[in-house]
């Protein structure tokens, strides 16, 4: 378990970044915090690593939004040329995992040209991999974080 504290907006886009240079694809990432912690913000972070030029914003209403790379110069940075999407799932207004089922995105899970960020992912703990990647995100104060990566 790592713990990291930001103390700036800044500090934590920048330790998202990082955090996506070393995905491969493949991985499951759980956010775990309250409303206004900074998930959304943080697979922000991680977009723009990867070099996803589309806007990210929350998922709540749609609960699942795929940000395809359409080629390694305009999409996804090259280096992660393998990656083909970034699948953004929110599961706060889901009742049980079956939700998720239901609209496919479990088709995701384990791609080797994927990954998979789920915000609120302990609402639906028990149907992600047991690889699931957690990171646990608290607000300290206005700006500053601490992100608990289990």
């Amino acid at each position: 378990m790592n713990k990291i504290i930001t103390n700036s907006s800044k500090e934590t886009l920048a330790f998202a970044k990082n955090f996506a240079k070393k995905l491969k694809g493949g991985e499951v990432i759980g956010l775990v915090g309250d409303l206004g912690a900074g998930k959304t913000f943080f697979t922000q972070g991680v977009a723009k690593e990867l070099g996803i030029k589309t806007k990210v914003n929350s998922p709540t209403f749609v609960i699942m939004k795929i940000y395809n790379s359409t080629s390694s110069a305009d999409g996804l940075k090259a280096k992660s040329s393998k990656l083909k999407a970034l699948v953004h799932i929110d599961a706060y207004r889901l009742k049980s995992g079956h939700d998720l089922e239901a609209i496919g995105a479990l088709d995701y899970f384990g791609r080797p040209d994927t990954v998979v960020i789920i915000e609120w992912a302990d609402k639906i703990k028990k149907i992600l991999p047991k690889k699931t990647k957690y990171i646990n995100i608290k607000n300290l104060e206005e700006h500053k974080r601490v992100l608990i990566i289990k």
